[in-house]
């Protein structure tokens, strides 16, 4: 078939991490563990906010939102990437690569809109306590779980929607493990100007905006814990941002990792090591990180757990 510019291409090539086939085995093992660990303590984490009284309060609402996000956050890429190793297959359809885009979008930035109303609680909860009930009202944090949605969708279907008006040449090969939405467009055989001047503005709209957001709160955090003239005040304050701070750092740290590589390094295997982090290390550490450092989460798990036991 010729291998000319195709509009009707109907499977793309997805090369992996690696092609050695003796480290097949490894990475299958490797990733279907993290598969597991990942979509056990995100799912222990949301079944600990549901049945326990105690953790029905806007910061744990939002976790319950954020397990959720990075269960289906990790389910988009690592089962087709473990069917791929297991059936030695490179192959993805162009309907499957599309959906896979869309749905890793989604995830993406609803992880980062969650992030930044995470930030907003614990501003609010910090630096004005007294009012922390009347300002994070259920209410409110409905409207701000719905709104995280509700652009996390839209975004993402306006990239997949310009990305189906590109055409594919025949025998595409992506360099990386999933359909990445830069890759993708790097991959492209027609014009993607308009594809990259809509992700720039949205990037600098919904990229900026929030992070300006999450400064300005932490900002005002450090400043109001600083002022604090208790020593086990500053540590308890400290403890119920410690979490989260880690959690943003590792998701925009390895974010920006990844950006960069894309953009500035001929080399694949760097921004599938970022990629890596991002989509498969990440969500498997956020139950970890919510949980070990979490006094009410840890014993809302023992709970949980004491209560399943006492129940077989």
């Amino acid at each position: 078939m010729d291998a000319g510019n195709q509009t009707g291409v109907s499977e793309l090539l997805l090369l992996g991490l690696s092609e050695d086939p003796e480290l097949q085995p490894l990475l299958f093992r490797m990733f279907l563990s993290m598969y597991l660990v990942t979509v056990l303590g995100n799912l222990l984490i949301i079944l600990a906010v549901t049945s326990d009284a105690h953790l029905h309060t806007p910061m744990y609402f939002f976790l319950f939102h954020l397990s959720f996000s990075d269960i289906c956050f990790n389910s988009t890429v690592v089962p087709k990437m473990l069917v791929n190793i297991q059936t030695q297959s490179k192959i993805i359809s162009y309907e499957g690569c599309i959906t896979q885009m869309c749905f890793f979008l989604v995830f993406v930035y609803l992880d980062h809109f969650l992030l930044t109303v995470m930030a907003y609680d614990r501003f609010v909860a910090i630096c004005h306590p007294l009012h922390y009930t009347v300002i994070m009202n259920p209410h409110l944090c409905a409207l701000l779980a719905l709104i995280s949605w509700v652009l996390s969708v839209l975004v993402s279907l306006l990239h997949s929607l310009m990305i189906l008006h590109l055409s594919f040449c025949t025998h595409t090969k992506i360099p990386h493990f999933f359909c990445e939405f830069a890759q993708v467009l790097k991959s492209a055989c027609s014009d993607t100007l308009s594809n990259y001047i809509v992700l720039y503005s949205v990037t600098g709209l919904l990229g900026v905006i929030p992070l300006t957001g999450i400064f300005f709160s932490y900002a005002k955090i450090i400043s109001a814990i600083l002022k604090m003239s208790s020593a086990e005040g500053k540590y308890k304050a400290f403890s119920t941002c410690g979490s989260h701070l880690t959690v943003i750092s590792l998701f925009y740290g390895t974010g920006l990792g990844v950006y960069l590589s894309s953009a500035f390094s001929p080399s694949s295997s760097k921004g599938a090591v970022a990629s890596v982090m991002c989509t498969v290390v990440i969500p498997m550490l956020n139950p970890f990180i919510y949980s070990l450092r979490n006094r009410d989460m840890k014993g809302a798990l023992r709970r949980l757990v004491s209560r399943s036991f006492f129940s077989l």
